[in-house]
């Protein structure tokens, strides 16, 4: 597999594609295609293609998963559960990394952060065959600093802020919440970054919030997906990919963070 990787520096886009599955599967035809729409999205300046292989495999499937690491450019983040399945689905596949999620079956998203300080003793001995295998391991996380400091200390080199409350907060115009939100986000990326670890940050961003958080020069890269896809339904996934590719660009470079 050849793997291009973005220039440091740059502010990363993750295009979650869990969603053109969620699609197909309504019908249980073979398209619309996770593979097409992945290829679509780096054409359109995606840096990196994100898909969550659920245990109920209620969108990306197991075949979903084998076409994308065969046939990707661009590096592939596995979102999936600290479950024995999936730690060996990972370890078969080596994708360029592994985000570990918290994950109940009767949620329809994921609604927090994982719990890493309750969880600490497992989540380590899922952490290091992973980094052993090569691939980088994230933890998607709330912006708490006792809950990033477990993270560094089961051996995790990236963790992923939770912006769901933040993105929440905006759609139901509490504007003190919502900057709330993002300052918590903010202090969170600094804490983060001051241990060593490399930042991301994803869940609910839209055009309409994703300028403050591209904005926080401590976050090196975004997922965003549901978002993206339901844009698509209007002005085509590559061009709802442009476009948030272009408000990222626009956020970082005037950054005064």
């Amino acid at each position: 597999m050849n793997v291009a990787l973005t220039a440091v520096g740059k502010l990363r886009l993750g295009v979650n594609i869990d969603h053109v599955a969620t699609v197909r599967n309504a019908r249980g035809s073979p398209y619309p295609s996770p593979l097409r729409a992945a290829l679509l999205a780096e054409s359109a300046g995606a840096d990196g293609i994100t898909a969550h292989l659920r245990e109920d495999r209620r969108h990306i499937s197991d075949s979903d998963i084998e076409e994308l690491v065969r046939e990707l450019n661009l590096p592939l983040n596995l979102e999936l559960a600290a479950t024995a399945e999936m730690c060996e689905i990972a370890l078969r596949h080596r994708p360029h990394a592994v985000c570990i999620v918290p994950e109940r079956r009767e949620e329809l998203t994921t609604e927090a952060g994982l719990d890493v300080i309750t969880h600490r003793l497992r989540l380590h001995g899922f952490v290091k065959p992973l980094r052993d295998a090569g691939s980088r391991v994230s933890i998607f996380i709330g912006a708490v600093p006792d809950q990033i400091r477990a993270a560094f200390d089961i051996g995790a080199e990236v963790v992923e802020l939770h912006t769901g409350a933040y993105c929440d907060a905006h759609i139901e115009g509490d504007f003190v919440a919502r900057d709330s939100e993002l300052r918590r986000i903010t202090a969170a990326a600094e804490f983060a970054t001051g241990l060593g670890l490399e930042v991301h940050a994803g869940h609910g961003l839209t055009y309409d919030t994703v300028k403050p958080v591209a904005a926080i020069s401590g976050i090196r890269e975004l997922n965003i997906g549901h978002f993206l896809i339901s844009e698509a339904v209007f002005r085509g996934l590559a061009g709802a990919v442009a476009e948030m590719r272009r408000l990222m660009d626009e956020a970082r470079n005037g950054s005064r963070q």
